[in-house]
């Protein structure tokens, strides 16, 4: 399986490429889309919808993992993340990759066993996971966090975690006929 991760910016979009072959992963690309410095951001917006459309014309991933949505101080930035992130699924959604989502937390924790990782700490574990012979840039360390977070929980990911019996029945049910109560 072909998994990228896309760690959403207008000013920096990570993105990193892994393969899953049975319990193995392996590295096959990463790097950091950068609109121009100044530009507006319609054209900031614009240039990560290319840019992504043409990795995922080339690299054909099966399912990317794009960063879930956090609630951010600032109004304003958060507004722009949620437009940038936008323009990222819009390609994805062309591309017809399929979309999951994971937190930011959740990536860390299962990277470096902290939720509270910084950038150091990611670039550090996903180096070491993924056997690179230098660490990517940090955007793009912590979208290959992501893919490996993904790769290594699988359909799993997307599950709510409610506990056994009747409770955990009810939640099956509702994830194969999309009914909630």
């Amino acid at each position: 399986m072909r998994v990228l991760g896309v760690d959403p910016g207008s000013n920096a979009t990570g993105f990193g490429l892994i393969v899953r072959e049975g319990g193995h992963v392996r590295h096959l690309c990463h790097g950091v889309l950068r609109p121009p410095k100044g530009a507006e951001l319609s054209d900031r917006l614009h240039f990560l919808h290319t840019r992504l459309a043409a990795v995922l014309r080339v690299e054909k991933p099966e399912v990317a993992v794009v960063e879930r949505v956090f609630l951010a101080a600032n109004p304003r930035s958060a507004l722009v993340l949620g437009q940038a992130r936008g323009a990222l699924l819009a390609s994805l959604g062309e591309a017809g990759v399929r979309v999951a989502e994971i937190a930011a937390r959740e990536a860390k924790k299962a990277i470096t066993g902290s939720g509270a990782a910084d950038k150091v700490q990611m670039q550090t574990m996903v180096t070491r996971l993924l056997k690179l012979d230098e660490s990517p840039p940090a955007d793009a360390a912590d979208a290959l966090a992501l893919a490996l977070s993904y790769a290594h929980s699988g359909a799993l990911a997307g599950l709510p975690s409610r506990g056994r019996g009747r409770n955990n029945r009810r939640a099956m049910t509702e994830i194969v006929t999309g009914r909630t109560r």
